[in-house]
């Protein structure tokens, strides 16, 4: 009876882990057959194509009015660049409020919390014409640049990132930049050379969400950006979709196919330095 029992337990349990399997990969695999759908049409699709062909993703490489290479370059340099700062500017400050003390303190990180509550959503005509007053001064930061919409995306991404370092500071003994400080180093040489080294697994994930919710980000990148050149790769591949006469969902799953490699490359790249990063910092002296 109990040797029936368990059978009937695993039965279950692989039965869910099967539905959930298809579940996730279902989407994938339906897409994927989309882009080589020669119909370009969600009416007659199939799991397996009736018309296979690689017409999708020549058109993304040929077709001049959508340019499609310059759009992920767009993608990627702008979500690389605001990643990148974010993680430099949120450790900057996560680092002041968890190591010194000054008025204000508990107050400005009250400020951080309350202002990540609301959403940029609601910002979205404020920061429009924030960037073209600024663009009427200094262009280069305006409307319809790249460094104007990372100029936005640092402003969302500082306040909730600040929290999550300023928690991980807290564990790091501070005996270690004591030490530092007792043989010549200056408090940022100790910060850069003792702290960062040992908080690498938090910078890592910031880096990663913040690559991540920038490069698939589209209204605020919708409403900053104008020009077809200067598209990035969430607003470009909406053009695919966005004509109610010519929708070409065949194109747009091709796109979607090639928009992920450089995600799913990040991951396979930071996967061993967060590894190695979580085995260095949970060892403290």
């Amino acid at each position: 009876m109990y040797n029936k029992l368990t059978k009937l337990g695993h039965l279950w349990r692989h039965m869910i882990i099967l539905l959930a399997l298809a579940f996730v990969f279902f989407p994938v695999v339906w897409v994927i057959s989309a882009s080589f759908d020669g119909t370009n049409t969600l009416v007659k699709q199939s799991l397996v194509p009736t018309v296979a062909t690689l017409d999708n993703y020549k058109m993304l490489a040929q077709e001049p009015r959508y340019p499609f290479g310059r759009w992920m370059f767009n993608s990627i340099k702008v979500s690389g660049i605001s990643a990148a700062l974010s993680v430099w500017l949120c450790a900057l400050a996560a680092y002041a409020f968890s190591r010194f003390r000054f008025k204000g303190r508990q107050g400005g990180l009250f400020t951080l919390i309350l202002v990540q509550i609301f959403p940029q959503m609601l910002a979205v005509v404020s920061l429009y014409l924030l960037l073209l007053a600024i663009g009427r001064i200094v262009p280069a930061v305006g409307l319809n640049t790249h460094a104007g919409l990372i100029a936005v995306y640092l402003g969302g991404a500082i306040g909730i990132n600040t929290w999550l370092m300023k928690g991980y500071f807290d564990t790091i003994p501070r005996s270690l930049e004591e030490s530092a400080m007792l043989d010549g180093a200056t408090p940022f040489v100790a910060f850069l050379r003792i702290i960062l080294p040992l908080v690498r697994p938090i910078l890592v994930v910031v880096f990663i969400l913040s690559f991540i919710g920038t490069y698939s980000e589209f209204m605020l990148a919708r409403v900053m950006l104008q020009s077809n050149e200067n598209l990035t790769l969430a607003v470009g591949m909406n053009l695919f979709i966005g004509d109610q006469y010519a929708k070409r969902w065949g194109v747009f799953s091709a796109a979607a196919i090639m928009a992920s490699a450089p995600i799913v490359l990040i991951f396979l790249t930071l996967q061993r330095q967060l590894i190695s990063g979580l085995t260095q910092g949970g060892v403290k002296g």
